[in-house]
């Protein structure tokens, strides 16, 4: 299954829904770099990715700037993505992994690398290590969350743990935890600070769970009641494209009294979007109830074998 058979149909050019998904892009991709310049990249912290290999590779080359270092990490990687998934994936994505580190060169080249001397020392944080995780972690959640809304990745490891998931059958949330916690290892051997590594997790743990409150509110899986006359239609795209199942729940109008058919659907945070887009179009006046799922067990999610089983 290819990721372009999922996504919804492309926004109408030069529409107002066309023009806010390329400005989130824009904008998400600034604040993603302003992070990274201003909490991430002065204070040696590795929270995985392309740009936390570029961090890596600046210390032991100085002269090339982290951004640099990102750009010729994603070229191949998006050269790959869209040999793999297909050309409908890499549009969006394409711009957010070009822009991105050109953001990142261009304020850095401003505002300065050194911590001491960036933007007149104002917002010098070497003394407090931790905050600057928190803002770098805040900051880049936002940043990357705003580019997930739109159905496009910002590249890089993204793209190689979508193919790692792809051919392994691994949840992409276990393939992604492994690239970024590699990257983070070879940090520490480089820079030999033992201390790096943890502020590197706060880094990613809060923009992990930044990006979940900016894309879902926070919850990790999503359960759809659909009441809808074009049922059949929902059914065969959560079968056919999101590779998902469902149940068929027998339901009376208690107004009407006619029978209906919900569905009961259970998806990921990153499908709900693609799910809503695709029922907008098919059935406008479809009745539809998202609740957070707080612990999905069963195929296709977590392992009953997973659960620890208290008496």
């Amino acid at each position: 299954m290819s990721i372009e058979s999922i996504l919804p149909p492309r926004a109408v050019p030069f529409s107002r829904k066309w023009m806010m998904q390329w400005g989130q892009i824009i904008v998400g991709s600034f604040v993603l770099a302003l992070s990274y310049v201003l909490f991430i990249n002065p204070y040696d912290i590795v929270p995985g990715g392309v740009y936390g290999l570029g961090i890596i590779l600046h210390s032991i080359f100085p002269d090339i700037q982290v951004g640099t270092f990102g750009l010729a990490f994603d070229i191949p990687l998006l050269i790959t993505g869209l040999i793999i998934f297909g050309s409908r994936f890499g549009a969006k994505t394409i711009v957010a992994a070009l822009i991105t580190p050109f953001f990142m060169n261009f304020m850095t080249t401003v505002c300065g690398e050194e911590p001491a001397t960036m933007l007149g020392g104002h917002i010098n944080l070497s003394g407090d290590m931790v905050l600057a995780a928190l803002f770098g972690g805040v900051g880049g959640g936002v940043g990357l969350g705003l580019i997930l809304k739109t159905n496009a990745t910002s590249g890089g490891t993204d793209i190689i743990a979508m193919i790692v998931s792809k051919y392994t059958h691994a949840p992409i949330a276990k393939s992604m935890m492994f690239v970024e916690s590699t990257i983070v290892v070879i940090g520490l051997i480089v820079f030999g600070d033992w201390k790096l590594p943890l502020y590197s997790i706060i880094t990613i743990f809060l923009m992990t769970k930044t990006l979940d409150y900016i894309i879902s509110g926070g919850s990790t899986d999503k359960l759809l009641f659909i009441i809808s006359e074009k049922h059949d239609d929902i059914r065969k795209y959560v079968i056919d494209n999101l590779e998902r199942g469902g149940t068929y729940i027998k339901a009376s109008g208690m107004y009407t009294h006619s029978d209906k058919n919900m569905m009961f659907v259970v998806i990921s945070r990153r499908e709900l979007a693609l799910v809503q887009s695709y029922i907008k179009e098919v059935d406008p006046l479809v009745f539809m109830v998202v609740v957070n799922a707080h612990e999905t067990l069963g195929d296709g999610f977590k392992s009953l074998s997973e659960e620890k089983i208290v008496s």
